[in-house]
């Protein structure tokens, strides 16, 4: 990956509509975000899709990066997750992984299958979790989605986000606490 001092200079010339610069940004940074697009989805061409996609946002939207409000990566970053996650809402991902069934297949009911109840309640309580990271600062989502999406440690954090160490830690914590006490407020327990 490009050092990190180059990806502003990048960005603002992608801004330029300077497309030489918009390659050397997609090389430098495009492994690092399909493993973030690819973790949410967990489907190789649909994350794909979702690089292109986030990228062409990139194109066309260069010239809103702020550097004051952060590091060009976590902006990347940003613009992959949410697009990754428009595609998880979107149910697109489910419908084409479906495949069809041939009559015998649907006479047959599962016995482990949970109840049309058990669905409406874990339905609802997916909604109240999105709604409760919704509340989240940006910061602390993010920290939060690599802890647990990505699987790393406050330091790996710290890195990823270039921020101290004592930084990511805080929020971890204060996401991880204020996560928990809107879940608890929405009746869920012991998730957070």
């Amino acid at each position: 990956m490009a050092a990190a001092e180059n990806l502003p200079d990048l960005l603002a010339r992608v801004a330029l509509r300077d497309r030489q610069a918009f390659e050397r940004l997609y090389r430098a940074t495009c492994a690092h975000l399909l493993g973030v697009a690819f973790r949410i989805l967990n489907h190789r061409e649909r994350a794909e899709e979702v690089l292109q996609e986030a990228f062409m946002n990139v194109w066309h939207g260069a010239a809103g990066y702020n550097a004051s409000l952060g590091q060009p990566m976590t902006w990347l970053i940003n613009i992959v997750r949410n697009r990754a996650i428009d595609a998880l809402r979107s149910g697109a991902t489910e419908r084409a992984r479906t495949t069809p069934l041939d009559d015998d297949a649907l006479q047959v009911a599962d016995a482990n299958a949970p109840d049309p109840q058990q669905l409406l309640d874990d339905s609802l309580a997916r909604g109240r979790i999105a709604a409760c990271m919704g509340s989240l600062g940006a910061s602390q989502r993010q920290a939060l989605a690599l802890a647990y999406y990505r699987g790393l440690v406050h330091t790996d954090i710290a890195e990823a986000l270039n921020v101290p160490l004592g930084t990511a830690k805080a929020w971890v914590r204060r996401g991880l606490d204020k996560l928990r006490a809107c879940l608890e407020s929405a009746g869920i327990r012991g998730i957070a």
